[in-house]
């Protein structure tokens, strides 16, 4: 189960936030049903009165529910709300919208102010881990703890753009079925380079059923201006001004290489680092096990004040 609130984001975006720490449906049926990556399977806790705060962004394309599996062990000791981040999952998608880094930072603060959360542990994959990071940066005051999942800090530039662009424009869309959306994601496309059955799952929970067939549930285009607003700029600087503990997380097989998630954690002045073996780039969702016990000491030695 989840359960969904919902928040103003700056410009007055609706945004979506989810809880998924809900005690366990009744129905053994339907308990069962989408176990994988913690879509219904969970300890079925009900949140203390009181728990600390955390919350979960996602990277680019994503959404929430991606963070499911980590919500769910998360809520037997802590408040944990992941966020759908504007042109994501079920909030708004404003065509003239803002998509830049100061409209994502805004987003994710008014959200944990509105939420009540702060002091917060902020926890982000990718896009998501470096609006975290430059959040904790800014508001010092709002932020407790950081954990950042395979985010570079260096700039990507232009040819990294070029190369998402012709990405989209390579896409097969309309998917007939999300079966095909499994195989293309995990399989066919070119820049899958072995078999990886988790990635089709991700990209299957961003699609919609539409009257031609299987859609994103964001606009690509979207997507790309968002992107566009870091890859030229590298963020060493803004790593630099964290004052709270942070966690460099990576994937051995991931974006992020271990010289510069070492080279991360020599520069934030509180730096610890992590790898998860077996692991790409979406770290949380190939190996949920593996990254939780990554994480996991963290976090205990946080605390829960």
């Amino acid at each position: 189960m989840a359960r969904r609130i919902d928040v103003t984001g700056t410009g007055g975006v609706r945004l979506a936030a989810w809880e998924f720490g809900d005690p366990p449906k009744t129905d053994p049926a339907q308990d069962g049903q989408g176990a994988q990556h913690g879509q219904g399977a969970h300890d079925g806790h009900t949140v203390p009165e009181g728990s600390p705060g955390v919350l979960l962004l996602h990277g680019l394309m994503g959404r929430a529910s991606h963070w499911a599996y980590t919500a769910r062990w998360l809520s037997a000791r802590y408040r944990a709300v992941a966020l759908d981040q504007r042109g994501h999952g079920r909030s708004d998608k404003p065509p003239q919208g803002s998509f830049t880094r100061d409209a994502y930072v805004d987003d994710a603060e008014a959200a944990l102010e509105q939420l009540g959360l702060a002091p917060v542990v902020l926890i982000g994959h990718a896009m998501g881990a470096l609006t975290a990071w430059q959040l904790a940066a800014r508001r010092p005051d709002l932020v407790r703890g950081l954990i950042i999942c395979d985010m570079r800090a260096s700039a990507l530039g232009a040819a990294s753009q070029r190369e998402w662009g012709q990405w989209f424009k390579a896409w097969p869309l309309p998917f007939a079925t999300l079966a095909d959306v499994r195989k293309w994601f995990g399989e066919d496309d070119p820049w899958v380079e072995r078999p990886n059955p988790a990635r089709g799952e991700f990209y299957a929970e961003v699609m919609a059923e539409s009257p031609d067939g299987w859609r994103p549930v964001f606009e690509p285009e979207q997507m790309l201006r968002s992107r566009e607003t870091w890859v030229y700029d590298a963020h060493w600087e803004e790593l630099a001004q964290v004052r709270c503990p942070a966690l460099v997380v990576r994937g051995l097989d991931g974006e992020l290489g271990r010289a510069e998630a070492q080279e991360m954690v020599r520069v934030l002045p509180r730096g610890q680092y992590a790898e998860v073996a077996d692991a790409g780039h979406l770290v949380h969702y190939d190996q949920p096990e593996a990254w939780r016990a990554a994480i996991e000491p963290f976090l205990d030695a946080l605390g829960d004040h």
